[in-house]
């Protein structure tokens, strides 16, 4: 009686068990994963580059002229676009989505709508008094300009000290020729005379 107890008992402990599992693999597959979507960069692109206007409570540089939140700093610029930010080396891409820990810590200290603010407050000062404005401001398209200008200055600098280089080796070498002929010369003359001296004794000896 007692066994028949006991395997009634077990039997029911492992039915419940199958149950509970077929519950919870039901439960796991029925219900979908969720989705992550990843937004792609901005389609952002300049025919013309921006205006970039540094203003003294920022302390990095916003883009001025363009309906686009656009900043440079630390040799990057930054583009806030879809509720994100972007980092690029270059004004017109790529744009690759970045997490905000890793903006620099100057553009953590604002949000968007202070550095927007702080924008147009600039942009006005430049706009009303364009050519006796003294703030910091440049366009990125004119700074290339300007760095191939010293880009080709720089290599027509080097280009000349190579030639400089090369005359003075070309220099060295013929001074080393002509010491070298010299000595061969040299050493000629004093093979000669000795030579000479060679006959002289060996003429004497004969005679």
């Amino acid at each position: 009686m007692k066994k028949t107890v006991l395997a009634l008992l077990i039997a029911a402990i492992t039915a419940a068990s199958f149950a509970q599992a077929e519950v919870s693999v039901n439960v796991n597959v029925g219900v979908p994963a969720p989705r992550v979507i990843v937004p792609g960069p901005p389609p952002v692109r300049f025919d013309v580059a921006p205006l970039f206007l540094a203003p003294p409570g920022l302390g990095f540089s916003v883009g001025v002229d363009t309906p686009y939140d656009i900043i440079f700093s630390s040799n990057y610029y930054y583009l806030y676009s879809g509720n994100g930010w972007h980092r690029s080396r270059s004004h017109n891409g790529p744009w690759v989505g970045i997490p905000y820990r890793q903006l620099p810590p100057g553009i953590r200290r604002h949000r968007i709508e202070q550095i927007r603010s702080y924008r147009d407050r600039e942009y006005r000062v430049y706009r009303n008094d364009r050519d006796h404005y003294r703030g910091r401001q440049f366009r990125p398209d004119h700074e290339r300009k300007h760095e191939m200008k010293e880009e080709r200055r720089h290599d027509k600098e080097e280009w000349k000290d190579d030639r400089r280089r090369d005359g003075e080796e070309s220099k060295n070498e013929r001074r080393r020729d002509r010491e070298e002929s010299k000595d061969d010369r040299r050493r000629d003359k004093e093979d000669r005379q000795e030579e000479k001296r060679d006959r002289k004794q060996h003429d004497r000896g004969r005679d």
